[in-house]
C-alpha cells in the first residue's frame, strides 16, 4: 500500500507540476477573482487528473491480462514513452523560454466558482498527454496485473491529492506568486522539475525487478 501511495503521489505531481496554459490561466483567474473561485478551478484540474488515473488503472488491469505474454517488452515501451514525454516537456519549455512567448490570457469576464470548476475540468480532460502519461505509467509498472482494489484506490487517491495540492498552491499564490510562476523563468523551472520527476519514474520502472 505504501508503494501504491508513493507511486500515486509521484504520478500526480509529475503531471501537475508543469505550469502551462491551464496553470497560467488558473493563477491569473485567482488573481482576478477570489480564492474560492481559484480553489474550485484547481479542484477541477485535479478531478480530471484523478479520473484519468482511475481510467488508466482500470484499463491497465484489463489490458494486463490480455497482454501478459508481452508485458516485459511493453514495460520498456512505457519507459520510452515516459522519457519521451519528459524530453518533450523540457524541450518545449526551453524553446518557449528562448522565444519569450507568453500565453495569452482570456479577455472574457471571470467565471464563478461552479463554472470555474467545470471549465477547468473540461479543459484538462481534453489534454491527451494526461491519459497517455497515466496509461504508460500504470502499464509499465504492471500495477494492473499485481495491484488489488485497495492498492488501485490508494494510487488514484494519491494521484488526485498530489494534483489537487499543487493546483491549490497555484491558486493560493495567484496574487503573490502569479507573475514569478507563470513568467518565462518560472514556467521553465516548473517544466524542468516535472520532466525530472517523469525521468525518475521511468528509471524506477526500468530497474524494477521482473
Amino acid at each position: 500500500m505504501t508503494a501504491a501511495l508513493l507511486a500515486g503521489l509521484l504520478a500526480g505531481y509529475g503531471i501537475a507540476v508543469p505550469v502551462g496554459a491551464v496553470g497560467t490561466y488558473l493563477v491569473s483567474l485567482t488573481a482576478r477573482t477570489t480564492l474560492r473561485t481559484g480553489v474550485c478551478a484547481a479542484l477541477g484540474v485535479a478531478t480530471a487528473d484523478g479520473l484519468y488515473a482511475l481510467a488508466a488503472t482500470l484499463g491497465g488491469s484489463a489490458l494486463a491480462s490480455a497482454l501478459r505474454p508481452v508485458l516485459g517488452p511493453l514495460r520498456w515501451v512505457c519507459v520510452l514513452v515516459l522519457l519521451a514525454l519528459a524530453a518533450w516537456g523540457a524541450a518545449g519549455a526551453v524553446r518557449r523560454y528562448r522565444g519569450r512567448r507568453l500565453t495569452a490570457r482570456p479577455g472574457t469576464a471571470p467565471p464563478g466558482a461552479a463554472r470555474a470548476y467545470l471549465s477547468l475540468l473540461g479543459i484538462t480532460l481534453l489534454n491527451p498527454t494526461t491519459v497517455i502519461y497515466f496509461a504508460a505509467l500504470v502499464l509499465g509498472s504492471r500495477s494492473g496485473e499485481a495491484a488489488g482494489p485497495v492498492e488501485q484506490s490508494v494510487f488514484v487517491a494519491a494521484a488526485f491529492a498530489a494534483s489537487a495540492s499543487w493546483q491549490v498552491l497555484l491558486a493560493g499564490g495567484g496574487a503573490l506568486l502569479g507573475r514569478s510562476l507563470t513568467g518565462h523563468r518560472g514556467r521553465l523551472v516548473t517544466a524542468l522539475v516535472a520532466s525530472a520527476v517523469m525521468t525518475a519514474l521511468a528509471i524506477r520502472m526500468a530497474v524494477a525487478p521482473g
